[in-house]
């Protein structure tokens, strides 16, 4: 008995031909076309490669029905005069490009526009610093008070924002509002019947409060399930080289949840920039067109005042503000996997 480079056992004799000695080793050939499977007879087989466009169809199909063809209809909307003449009597006018010339020379629309960015950086900063602080805390609670606060999260983010809205104006209502008792028996002066819904700003930050609030649990949850992806030895080495809370945060924590940050980030900027219904039912835009959002303005304009065609250019405009925003986060996805 011999063994061979590869650890093989050959019971051949030293002097043998090598052939012999590997032919007890080497395995029966296949016994050829009869034991390949083959479908009943009856059934057709379907093309290769054709399985998976037939799964994505149907979802494919319902985008182009409910978000391809509205968009395109809106764009198309936006380059014709639709006031309620024209909606009436079913003549649109084409006006080429004259919605936007007139949009983009309103002072009134470029200061909706500075007041819509700076609506939504204020949410944004508010809900992934908050959302953060309570995601890292329900990673150091105990279990009992982890479920109790992670339930308490998940009920206010599934709350109706019509529900949560009618909430709010409560809380701040004139007459018989919460905060308007709480100022007083705190012994702050000037709130009897004081109105927290004066001016575009105090509106937009009762507004800010309650577009975190509901949004914050979001976050909170996704960061508690990201910080239990990382290991704790990493945690254990940062404590060893005497690293503090916020050097264990910027040094363990950050750069494994680095995309976490990136995308929650641009999930809110999309979706604080488009928010509609907390605006519009928190005061309808007042007092005085204070508080309006772009959606809201568009509303306003559309509906409200009857200028369809150029509140379709406003949407189209809210729409190019939306996908620069998110070319600059694919483009900073691509680098990362360049780096990678």
């Amino acid at each position: 008995m011999t063994v061979d480079s590869q650890g093989a056992v050959s019971t051949a004799p030293p002097d043998a031909p090598r052939g012999a000695a590997g032919t007890a080793n080497t395995p029966p050939p296949p016994s050829g076309t009869k034991d390949v499977l083959q479908p009943p007879r009856g059934r057709r087989v379907l093309p290769a490669g054709l399985l998976p466009y037939l799964l994505v169809g149907p979802a494919v199909l319902s985008m182009v029905v409910l978000l391809v063809y509205p968009l395109v209809r809106n764009v198309i909307l936006s380059f014709q005069q639709v006031n309620r003449k024209e909606l009436i009597t079913r003549k649109p006018e084409w006006i080429g490009f004259d919605n936007y010339s007139e949009l983009l020379g309103d002072p009134d629309f470029w200061t909706v526009v500075v007041r819509s960015v700076g609506f939504t950086a204020a949410n944004v900063v508010v809900i992934m610093g908050l959302g953060t602080l309570i995601g890292l805390l329900l990673n150091r609670l105990g279990k009992k008070m982890r479920l109790v606060l992670s339930m308490s999260l998940v009920l206010a983010w599934a709350m109706p924002i019509v529900a949560s809205v009618t909430v709010f104006r409560w809380l701040f209502d004139e007459q018989f509002g919460v905060m308007n008792w709480l100022m007083r028996t705190l012994g702050f002066s000037g709130y009897e019947q004081h109105n927290w819904f004066e001016t575009g700003l105090s509106t937009l930050t009762i507004v800010t409060v309650l577009v975190a609030w509901g949004s914050i649990p979001f976050v909170a949850l996704n960061m508690y399930a990201g910080l239990t992806t990382i290991g704790t030895e990493l945690y254990e080495a940062a404590r060893m080289d005497g690293a503090g809370g916020w050097r264990t945060f910027w040094s363990v924590v950050y750069p494994n949840l680095k995309p976490f940050f990136m995308i929650t980030t641009f999930l809110e900027i999309i979706w604080v920039f488009k928010a509609f219904t907390q605006v519009y039912a928190m005061n309808a835009g007042g007092p005085d067109r204070e508080s309006e959002t772009l959606p809201v303005f568009a509303y306003i304009t559309g509906p409200g005042q009857g200028h369809y065609g150029l509140a379709a250019a406003i949407s189209v405009l809210t729409i190019v503000m939306l996908i620069a925003a998110m070319s600059f986060y694919f483009r900073l996805i691509l680098k990362q996997e360049e780096q990678q």
